[in-house]
């Protein structure tokens, strides 16, 4: 995608003003002088995913979408505290033109390099500092293909889009720090031709017309959330609304031609949350639903925050409990590295077996026993999956919860059961890594596991039968 288009001799000093600017080092105010925040947090699967220099604690969206050509127009307005005296920083995003960008209100130099967008404020930023850039761009998004062949990202529909992001796919439609280990709150306003749905995370808090005849709705995300979990679903939508919990607000919104097929099902998310809460505590988000669409957008259902997307093919009870699952696992302890994937994956696969030891009568060890039994889940262990191209390989997932029911199986029911609902609890809306969940298991279990972790947490091969 081009970047900005000026011609004249105006334009050319301004563009030579800019990339001065990023070269060069300037004072703040007070006599501050930083060092620009790094480009990349050097994850082990995504190293340049990411920037330093500073924590967002909120973003506010505000898009416009015409179906017909693709365009999306934005402005996002990110709020963030610097962790460093900060004089440039990096967002990510992919494609799209920056029309101009702002920081406190003030003009600021910016510059594109791949999905790197450097940002240099006018004065350098002190660390502790509080401050609000401000990005406006345009363009027709184009989805990022992954290592492993799967589409993510901006997804066109017939009469719409579908957008999901793991793991990097959020910055093909805003720019952001898109590493999971910088969570952040949510208002996303979206404005879209007169007949359209327009759906994304949380709360749904204001609904408008604008002149033309578009419509804007807005939405509210309340609890923190990792950029790879925001979504929005443009199209033609049928919804349900319900409570679970006593107070959760439940929408659920299935795509016109699949909203009858899915509606029972759909239904049922209060009931799974109930059961859910027995086993995982608290429900962590003052929202929950779901949203389906018509097969053929998204080859995959993914646990955005507070409304996981299926494709119909996929909306199932096994696969909606698993999703759900992931509003504890995932959403609101989220992993501290992508290598850390297991976290999300294999608790909501443990997840299933619950569900199905206590209401389908199928005890988990028989679930343990066919996994174990099948060779792709020893590929590599599951706490280290050697490249981005395994991130959602089998041993993630299966042998992920092998390692929860062997412990559960070492450790009893009673201790195991307190580490599940202490994990969650321990973690709320924070990130975790791998080394976080061993030294909590072991805390809670008042003994050494480290021969468990050795064999099947970390390693190689087929053990022996326990």
């Amino acid at each position: 995608m081009s970047q900005r288009s000026r011609t004249g001799i105006a334009a050319l000093a301004a563009a030579l003003t800019s990339l001065a600017l990023l070269a060069g080092g300037c004072t703040g105010a007070g006599g501050v002088r930083g060092t620009p925040g790094a480009a990349g947090l050097r994850d082990p699967l995504f190293p340049k995913l990411g920037n330093g220099g500073y924590d967002v604690g909120h973003y506010g969206l505000t898009l416009a979408y015409d179906p017909a050509s693709g365009r999306l127009d934005g402005t996002a307005e990110i709020t963030a505290r610097a962790t460093q005296d900060l004089s440039a920083f990096d967002l990510d995003l992919a494609g799209l033109t920056v029309r101009r960008a702002t920081v406190d209100g003030a003009p600021a130099a910016y510059n594109r390099a791949g999905n790197e967008l450097t940002l240099r404020p006018r004065d350098d930023i002190p660390e502790g500092k509080e401050f609000r850039a401000t990005v406006t761009y345009t363009g027709v998004p184009e989805p990022l293909t992954d290592a492993d062949g799967s589409k993510e990202g901006w997804l066109r529909t017939a009469d719409g889009a579908v957008a999901v992001g793991e793991p990097a796919g959020s910055m093909t439609w805003f720019p952001g720090n898109h590493h999971p280990s910088d969570k952040a709150t949510y208002d996303l306003a979206l404005t879209l031709p007169a007949g359209l749905d327009g759906l994304s995370n949380g709360v749904r808090t204001a609904t408008r017309t604008e002149p033309g005849g578009r419509v804007t709705t807005v939405w509210h995300t309340a609890e923190p959330m990792a950029s790879y979990l925001a979504t929005v679903a443009v199209g033609h939508y049928e919804t349900a609304s319900a409570t679970a919990l006593g107070a959760v607000p439940v929408l659920t919104a299935a795509e016109a031609p699949v909203a009858a097929g899915s509606a029972a099902l759909r239904g049922e998310v209060p009931g799974i949350l109930a059961r859910q809460v027995k086993r995982f505590g608290p429900y962590p988000f003052s929202a929950a639903g779901a949203l389906v669409t018509k097969d053929g957008t998204l080859g995959y259902a993914l646990e955005t925050q507070t409304r996981p997307v299926f494709p119909a093919g996929s909306f199932d009870r096994t696969t909606l409990v698993h999703e759900q699952a992931h509003q504890w696992f995932g959403n609101s302890v989220t992993l501290a590295s992508w290598r850390d994937i297991w976290l999300n994956e294999g608790f909501a696969t443990y997840a299933e077996w619950l569900y199905d030891e206590e209401y389908e009568h199928v005890p988990a060890r028989t679930h343990f026993e066919r996994a174990f039994a099948q060779d792709a889940n020893w590929a590599f262990p599951p706490a280290a999956p050697p490249t981005a191209e395994n991130l959602f390989d089998p041993p993630v997932y299966q042998r992920g919860a092998m390692v929860l029911h062997t412990l559960r199986e070492t450790v009893g029911d009673r201790v195991f059961d307190e580490i599940l609902r202490g994990w969650a609890a321990k973690y709320r809306h924070a990130n975790a890594s791998t080394d976080d969940f061993t030294a909590y298991a072991e805390s809670v279990a008042g003994r050494d596991l480290g021969a468990l972790w050795d064999v099947w947490l970390y390693g190689d091969g087929r053990p022996d039968r326990p």
